[in-house]
């Protein structure tokens, strides 16, 4: 005869959620909301972030752990840096 399993056994057994990162993004140029995609080729190493309103295009390189975000802060970062 087993023993029967309490409520918060089971709880603690579920595994917590995480939170998701943002995939579309305003583009820095025309201002538009969810405009900019990011793709990313980890087997040649080059990460792409462009916008489809405005044909804005940004290529930086890749690794196994770049993430679309990664791209976009990347992008504006790089915008930052030729006002300054």
């Amino acid at each position: 005869m087993g023993k029967r399993k309490s409520r918060t056994s089971k709880l603690l057994a579920q595994p917590k959620k995480v939170a998701k990162l943002d995939t579309a993004f305003s583009c820095p140029f025309c201002n538009h909301a969810g405009c900019v995609e990011c793709s990313i080729d980890r087997k040649h190493g080059i990460a792409e972030a462009s916008c489809f309103v405005c044909k804005e295009f940004y290529a930086t390189t890749a690794h196994a752990l770049t993430d679309p975000v990664d791209v976009y802060s990347d992008w504006i970062d790089a915008c930052d840096k030729v006002n300054s």
